[in-house]
């Protein structure tokens, strides 16, 4: 007779729980089960009668067990008490649920606990001390009274709470108890188990902990803490609990994964995840290498798991999920490059920007005609349209696919004032935009135009103004995305500098020379087209200090060939 009884709490797939509890009785372990009282009789009869060959697997009385109610504790008390009863020489009972897997052969846990022979291994933390509690409730658990159903009559249950809070009513603990929480998978010495269970007082705690919520995470946690000599505040079920603090499910991919934890036991495991069943129920020895149970090995899966469950990944969007600004970190899935101002100021800057970076370099992707998709392309990656009815009826979408669909290519695009500007909002909160913009360089193909002064005036009065509030949007977005902006004067007074910024920016490798650079408009009588620009009452202030003589005109000239940096 082997040494560790395990009690099993059953509602369904009861044909796995069979296999695990012959799996059990099998290396001599006595297993109690106790079968939900909602399971059917025909079932369970049907059940009983398939175990009745294995003296080692007996039945316990039958409780209605509902999550965050007392029947599970019930249930717990039944079946443990059936096994101190049946089976003196247990020294320790191993609570399981009927999703329990062992996980190491049934000996190694038994030599484990033979050689802690005082140990009562289950999680008992302080509610101060609780970090995983869902609901906000933790002392509340013990000085309100829980009657309605959580789950079932939760309206009931939420106003109940409510009006005990109004009228400031409050529980007491009983004298002497010290409210504890923890894992409700636990392994108790016979001596702890029998003293809770026999307790003189076990009837007033009985009577508090019924309407105490979810007793089972606090009833036993609380009073072992009266009676164990040595508490281990751990649980030897592999147990892990996602972000609303349901617990995962371990599928048939989840091999390697619970082999590296080195625990005894996992928990839940899907009824159907035959390779698992069929890998860890063969209990061959030296299956795996005996060692300490470890779950922080693969914690960090778990980490990485529950943020992809609840942040994605950066630009998929799909209809489970689309981006909360409280959480995002960028609604695109790869860097992009945003250039305003440079196609305007350079003549052949798309071309030269390809060379230069080798990535895909687009036209005005928000033109108001179409989407200017690089090389002229009118279908691109994703099968998105240049068609610019579909890309306006959700642009940041268009932008996010874009992106995702070319992503480990650096896309680059240009923008300006003349595009629809309805995306300005979602650049400026991409993280993974950079931005670069020459104010006031739209001015330049007006300057370059053969319309009537009056409407050169009125259109340069336009574009200023849905420039000027963009400006202000991006200065409000600095901290988020990585933007720069030159005025058109501060640019030409040092293009090469600014380029070379430009790249550097793009994470290209740092150039020692620029070889080639592209080649900018003649900006001669600029300064006096500004000037006339004022003389006609409007105010053109985002290109900055332009002077009327040609100081900027001879600078944008001997820039026309190509310039190198030494």
């Amino acid at each position: 007779m082997s040494s560790l009884g395990i009690v099993m709490l059953v509602h369904t797939a009861l044909d796995r729980v069979e296999q695990v509890a012959r799996h059990w009785a099998a290396s001599g372990c006595p297993v109690v089960i106790h079968i939900d009282q909602k399971v059917g009789d025909p079932a369970y009869s049907d059940f009983v009668a398939a175990c009745s060959d294995e003296p080692l697997i007996l039945f316990s009385k039958r409780h209605v067990c509902e999550w965050g109610g007392w029947g599970i504790v019930a249930a717990s008390q039944s079946a443990a008490s059936l096994m101190l009863e049946r089976f003196p020489d247990v020294r320790h009972v191993y609570l399981s649920s009927g999703a329990c897997l062992p996980l190491r052969p049934v000996a190694d846990l038994i030599d484990y606990l033979a050689d802690r022979p005082r140990v009562d291994f289950i999680e008992s933390a302080t509610t101060r001390d609780v970090s995983w509690t869902i609901g906000g409730l933790d002392l509340e658990r013990f000085t309100l009274r829980f009657p309605f159903s959580w789950r079932r009559q939760r309206k009931l249950f939420d106003n109940y709470v409510r009006l005990q809070r109004a009228l400031g009513l409050r529980r007491r603990i009983p004298e002497g108890l010290v409210p504890h929480m923890g894992s409700q998978w636990w392994c108790l010495t016979r001596q702890t188990l029998s003293a809770i269970l026999q307790d003189p007082k076990r009837a007033e705690y009985d009577r508090y902990f019924r309407q105490v919520w979810i007793p089972d995470e606090s009833y036993f946690q609380t009073l072992a803490r009266l009676y164990s000599t040595h508490i281990e505040s751990r649980s030897l079920t592999l147990s892990k609990f996602d972000y609303q603090g349901r617990p995962h499910m371990f599928y048939d991919d989840h091999l390697q994964l619970l082999r590296r934890s080195d625990c005894f036991v996992a928990r839940k495991v899907w009824h159907s995840a035959n390779r698992l069943y069929q890998t860890f129920l063969t209990d061959h020895e030296g299956a795996l290498t005996p060692a300490e149970p470890n779950p922080g090995k693969i914690d960090r899966v778990f980490s990485k798991a529950v943020e992809r469950r609840v942040r994605g990944r950066d630009g998929l969007y799909m209809q489970s999920r689309f981006p909360r600004a409280a959480t995002e970190r960028s609604l695109t899935a790869f860097p992009y490059s945003v250039f305003q101002g440079f196609t305007e100021l350079f003549e052949d800057f798309e071309p030269w920007l390809t060379n230069a970076i080798g990535g895909r370099v687009h036209g005005h992707l928000f033109g108001p005609e179409r989407a200017q998709f690089a090389e002229d392309e009118t279908i691109i990656n994703g099968a998105l349209s240049d068609c610019a009815t579909l890309r306006d009826y959700n642009p940041s979408a268009f932008l996010s696919n874009l992106i995702w669909n070319t992503r480990g290519e650096r896309q680059c695009f240009q923008f300006g004032p003349t595009d629809i500007q309805k995306i300005n909002e979602f650049l400026t909160q991409d993280q993974n935009a950079h931005i670069a913009v020459i104010s006031g360089a739209w001015a330049v193909p007006l300057f370059r135009s053969n319309l009537n002064f009056a409407d050169i005036r009125c259109e340069a009065a336009r574009l200023q103004q849905i420039e000027s509030k963009q400006l202000k949007l991006l200065d409000a977005a600095r901290a988020k995305t990585r933007i720069r902006i030159w005025t058109m004067a501060e640019f030409v007074e040092s293009p090469m500098e600014q380029l070379q910024t430009v790249l550097e920016d793009m994470g290209a490798p740092k150039p020692t020379h620029l070889t080639e650079a592209p080649t900018m408009v003649d900006l001669t009588g600029f300064g006096k087209f500004l000037q006339n620009l004022k003389n006609q009452g409007m105010h053109p202030y985002l290109m900055g200090d332009f002077p009327v003589n040609d100081v900027f005109g001879a600078q944008s000239k001997s820039f026309k060939k190509p310039y190198l940096v030494q």
